[in-house]
């Protein structure tokens, strides 16, 4: 209700500490209402999954930090990078198909990779979700080993149907759009 107040100062500090998402503030009574909204809550929109996620900022312990966390773990993108930080978002999404391409970031090849996965990413928006698994990061190890896969087998495509854990793996040597859309249509029949 209050645009100088100090929820809404945390709020701005944290909006500039990351420029990648999209922010807004309202005081708007009509918007509050709109959506729902208590006053002094920040409300995570997921575009990729159509969910919210709601941090009440009435809590006097809710500072910078807090809703930074709160953000990282809520937010969803088109391709959702896993790591600790982000894994919270992942498994309490409303998608029951997961895709990851679990591939070595450091790779030369990772920019043109990536390029095409999300290209495919937009072919399957909203019904699955796109997630980057880096083979670097200590704590993916288990998430490679969970589906069998050993660093020499990677770049690797692996899809993962959350309700009964029915899962597909797909060791490819390059990622193309039209090689990730056959996987996933295949998987889906």
């Amino acid at each position: 209700q209050e645009p100088e107040s100090p929820e809404a100062s945390r709020f701005r500090l944290v909006a500039s500490r990351i420029p990648e998402v999209p922010f807004g503030l309202s005081t708007s009574p009509a918007v509050v209402s709109h959506y729902g909204i208590a006053a002094n809550t920040v409300t995570v929109f997921r575009r990729v999954d159509n969910d919210r996620r709601d941090l009440d900022m009435n809590n006097k312990d809710v500072d910078a930090e807090k809703i930074t966390r709160f953000i990282r773990m809520n937010e969803l993108r088109l391709v959702t990078e896993y790591n600790p930080r982000t894994a919270v978002g992942v498994m309490q999404s409303s998608f029951q198909l997961h895709l990851l391409l679990i591939t070595d970031k450091m790779s030369p090849k990772h920019p043109e990779r990536m390029h095409r996965y999300r290209a495919a990413a937009e072919l399957f928006e909203g019904k699955i979700l796109f997630i980057l698994v880096d083979s670097n990061l200590k704590s993916n190890e288990r998430t490679v080993s969970f589906f069998k896969l050993k660093k020499s087998q990677l770049p690797a495509l692996a899809i993962f149907h959350v309700p009964d854990e029915e899962q597909d793996v797909l060791t490819v040597d390059e990622v193309s759009i039209e090689g990730v859309q056959d996987f996933c249509n295949r998987f889906l029949q």
